[in-house]
């Protein structure tokens, strides 16, 4: 994870899009990786109000190691009215990790705390996991089930390349009641398969790519009340600033490409995604 994420802070950052007429939430992001700085920075507070500038005022800050997931955790202690957070081993992590067990128990730790309000990401990841490394992945990934379900917290999913392996495996161990699919990359049929399960979708920059017409008639089939919207920032900018630095605040391009795909209105559908995000990871105010 470390090279790839080396590689796009040099990125220069897309530029400011149009404000949403209704405050909304980013449900995915890696503010680390966007400010290369730590947690209680200056510059994590400029990228938050960038954020909202454009009426994006919530952001869930997810994990992908144990170290990052503690810088996730710094995050929203930090920022208490606008960030939440999500800890985990990312399915690449898991296998290469030096103490896995170690690395898991640090994670189960983070889980309790009240500012994480989700177990993610996790999953399966075929594109760059080898075949002789998917065994330690997949039992990650049910770990990583069961922790979800043990302290009633939202699961985030990664699947890239197996989605039949994902969906098998929670059938096998039982999806927890928020279940999440992170950066939704499945086609029309995957999209039913989820809806049918109770799953909730999730979608990226990657909606507004030319190559995924499959995404632009999935989003079209969700239910409004499973739909979540994402950046995975610093990842997938959406056109027309694809290959740019992306940041929470182009959740504003995203949800305008979601709402023309589903001929809904603009302020009704930012609304949703806001109420849908709070019932999935609770409330952002400040703890008492």
């Amino acid at each position: 994870m470390a090279d790839r994420h080396n590689r796009d802070i040099d990125r220069p950052r897309a530029p400011l899009p149009e404000p949403l007429p209704v405050a909304t939430i980013d449900a995915h992001a890696h503010l680390e990786i966007v400010t290369n700085t730590s947690a209680d920075s200056v510059e994590v507070g400029e990228v938050i109000e960038e954020a909202r500038s454009v009426g994006v005022d919530r952001i869930v800050q997810v994990g992908y190691s144990a170290q990052q997931s503690q810088w996730c955790v710094d995050a929203a202690t930090k920022w208490d009215t606008a960030v939440l957070a999500a800890v985990a081993l990312h399915p690449n992590e898991a296998p290469v990790v030096k103490d896995l067990a170690t690395d898991l128990k640090i994670i189960e730790t983070l889980a309790n705390h009240p500012r994480v309000r989700a177990i993610g990401e996790t999953g399966l990841d075929y594109f760059r996991t080898p075949p002789e490394l998917r065994g330690v992945q997949q039992d990650s990934f049910k770990w990583h089930i069961e922790l979800a379900k043990k302290t009633g917290k939202a699961l985030v999913i990664h699947d890239r390349d197996s989605h039949d392996d994902v969906l098998s495996i929670l059938l096998e161990v039982g999806a927890p009641d928020k279940t999440i699919f992170h950066c939704f990359s499945g086609d029309e049929e995957m999209a039913k398969t989820c809806i049918e399960r109770g799953y909730i979708l999730s979608f990226a920059g990657t909606l507004t790519f030319k190559n995924a017409p499959a995404l632009r008639e999935a989003v079209k089939l969700v239910p409004i009340d499973q739909l979540l919207v994402e950046t995975d920032s610093p990842f997938l900018s959406p056109m027309p600033n694809r290959g740019a630095l992306n940041t929470p605040a182009n959740i504003a391009t995203i949800v305008r490409a979601m709402a023309a795909e589903r001929n809904q209105d603009l302020g009704e559908l930012a609304n949703a995604l806001s109420d849908n995000g709070e019932r999935i990871f609770g409330s952002f105010a400040r703890s008492s």
